[in-house]
C-alpha cells in the first residue's frame, strides 16, 4: 500500500453525543455539536453503531431522582463499554456532573473527564477542538429541522425551595436580543419554521441586561424573522408575569396561542413553603386574566405531588382546582428531596406510594378534561405542522401543542399525503384522550 493510500484509509475518531434530560440539554448538545463540526470533527448524536475509537460525550440531567438515576446508569453503561474496549474515551458533562463531580469521579474512575454546565471551552479542548466565537448562534439540530428549541437565557434567580437548578445552572443570564435574532435567522435559512422559546424562566428575560423585562420586545423581533411561522413560549413563571407578552400574542399571527406555565401547587400553605412568591387567589386571578386577554389560548402547567407537609386537605384543594380550571395540558410529578435546596431541611414525610397515587389521581382528572376538550375540536379545521410519518400515519401538531409533551394529530397516510416539515390544514374527524385524528383539506 502506498503511503498516500494508507493515510486515506485511516478513520478519524468520532464524537458520539448522548443527551439526557430536558430541552435545555438538547440545546446545549446542539451547540457542542456545532462547535465540533466547525472544528472538522466527525460528530453524531446517539449513534447506535459504536466504534472502538468513539469519544462518548454524555450530557447529563441532575434535576430529580429518576433523571439522576438515568444519567448514572448511562455513565456506567458507557464506562463498561470503554473497559471492554468497545469505545474510546468517555466524557461527562451537564447538570449531574456540575452538581456531583467529586462524588461521581471518586466512584466511577474510568471516565476520562468531567465537566459542568458552563465548561464548553474546556470540554472542547479535552477532545482536541477549539472554541470558535464566530460560530455563536450556530448548532447542529438533533430535532427535525423544521422546529428548534431556542434558549434565550441560562440559569435562574428564583428562590423555589424544591429546585436545584440554580445550583447546577447558576444565576439568570439573558442573551442579547441581537444575538438571538441572528441565531433565528440562521435557523430560518436552514429550514426551521418553529421556534420553541426555552429558559428556566422566560418571563425574567432582559432584567439583567436591560433593567426591565424584555420578553415582549424579543418576541416582536423574532416574529419579524422571515421564514419563522410559529413561535412558542415554554416555562413562564407566574410571579411578576409580564402581561405585555399577551398583547404581542394577539398582534402577531406567527406567535402561537400557547403558554407553558409551571404552577406547581395551589394550596397557600404549599405555595408559601415552596417559596413561589404567589398565593392561591393570585394564581387563579392570573390564569383568568390570561384567558380573558387571549380567549383561545392553550395553557399547559406542571404540578408537584407529595411536597413535604402536603396534607390530604392540600391535595384535595389541588384536585378541585385542576377540575375547575380545566388546563388544556398538564403534567404532574412526585416531589424529589434534593440536597442543598431549601426544602431539604424539611422532613420528606409523604410516603412514596402516596406521592405516586396522588400523581395518578391528578392525571386521571386531567385525562377526562383532555378528552372533553378534544371532543370539542371534532369538526373543526386547524393548521397542522407535520412532524413525521410513522407507520400508517402522518403525525403533526396544532399551534396548541408542543412536541413530545402534548397532543398529536394523526392523519391516515393511505388516503392523505403530506411532507414532514410542512403545514397542512386538517379537519378533525375524531378525538381520543390525547390524540386527534384528521383529514387534510384544501
Amino acid at each position: 500500500m502506498k503511503v498516500k493510500d494508507r493515510a486515506q484509509s485511516i478513520v478519524k475518531p468520532r464524537v458520539n453525543v448522548i443527551t439526557l434530560g430536558c430541552s435545555k440539554n438538547t440545546y446545549d448538545s446542539e451547540v457542542l455539536m456545532g462547535q465540533l463540526n466547525g472544528n472538522n470533527i466527525n460528530v453524531v448524536h446517539e449513534a447506535n453503531d459504536l466504534r472502538q475509537d468513539d469519544i462518548i460525550v454524555i450530557n447529563t440531567c441532575g434535576f430529580i431522582d429518576n433523571a439522576k438515576q438515568e444519567s448514572i446508569d448511562t455513565i456506567l453503561q458507557y464506562s463498561d463499554l470503554k473497559t471492554e474496549g468497545k469505545v474510546g474515551k468517555v466524557v461527562v458533562t451537564g447538570c449531574l456532573s456540575e452538581r456531583y463531580k467529586p462524588e461521581l469521579s471518586a466512584e466511577i474512575t474510568n471516565v476520562d473527564s468531567w465537566f459542568g454546565t458552563n465548561d464548553l471551552q474546556n470540554l472542547l479542548g479535552s477532545i482536541g477542538a477549539d472554541y470558535k466565537h464566530e460560530l455563536i448562534g450556530e448548532r447542529l439540530l438533533t430535532t427535525p429541522s423544521h422546529f428548534a428549541y431556542f434558549k434565550i437565557a441560562e440559569g435562574c434567580n428564583r428562590p423555589c425551595s424544591f429546585c436545584a437548578i440554580p445550583l447546577m445552572r447558576g444565576q439568570h443570564v439573558s442573551k442579547p436580543i441581537g444575538d438571538l435574532v441572528k441565531e433565528a435567522k440562521l435557523l430560518a435559512k436552514n429550514g426551521t419554521k418553529e421556534l420553541i422559546l426555552i429558559a428556566q424562566d422566560l418571563t425574567y428575560y432582559g432584567l439583567d441586561l436591560y433593567n426591565e423585562r424584555k420578553l415582549a420586545d424579543l418576541m416582536r423581533h423574532l416574529s419579524d424573522v422571515d421564514g419563522i411561522e410559529w413561535i412558542r413560549l415554554q416555562y413562564a413563571y407566574p410571579s411578576g408575569f409580564p402581561m405585555g407578552i399577551l398583547d404581542v400574542m394577539n398582534e402577531r399571527s406567527n406567535i402561537c396561542n400557547y403558554l407553558d406555565m409551571p404552577l406547581q401547587h395551589i394550596s397557600d400553605d404549599m405555595l408559601k413553603s415552596m417559596r413561589r412568591g404567589t398565593t392561591k387567589q393570585k394564581t387563579i386571578d392570573l390564569v383568568n386574566k390570561i384567558r380573558d386577554k387571549v380567549p383561545n389560548i392553550a395553557m399547559r402547567t406542571t404540578l408537584i405531588c407529595g411536597y413535604p407537609g402536603e396534607t390530604e386537605r392540600d391535595f384535595e384543594e389541588m384536585k378541585n382546582w385542576v377540575t375547575e380550571t380545566r388546563f388544556d395540558r398538564l403534567g404532574c410529578f412526585t416531589y424529589s428531596h434534593e440536597e442543598k435546596t431549601h426544602a431539604h431541611d424539611l422532613i420528606d414525610d409523604v410516603p412514596q406510594e402516596v406521592k405516586e397515587q396522588r400523581v395518578e389521581d391528578v392525571m386521571e382528572i386531567q385525562q377526562a378534561i383532555s378528552f372533553d376538550l378534544n371532543q370539542q375540536k371534532v369538526g373543526n379545521t386547524y393548521k397542522v405542522l407535520i412532524d413525521k410519518k410513522e407507520g400508517d400515519y402522518f403525525i403533526g401538531r396544532t399551534e396548541f401543542d408542543s412536541p413530545e409533551v402534548d397532543n398529536e394529530v394523526l392523519i391516515d397516510a393511505k388516503t392523505n399525503y403530506a411532507t414532514p416539515g410542512t403545514f397542512v390544514n386538517a379537519k378533525i374527524d375524531r378525538a381520543e384522550d390525547f390524540d386527534l385524528y384528521g383529514t387534510i383539506v384544501k
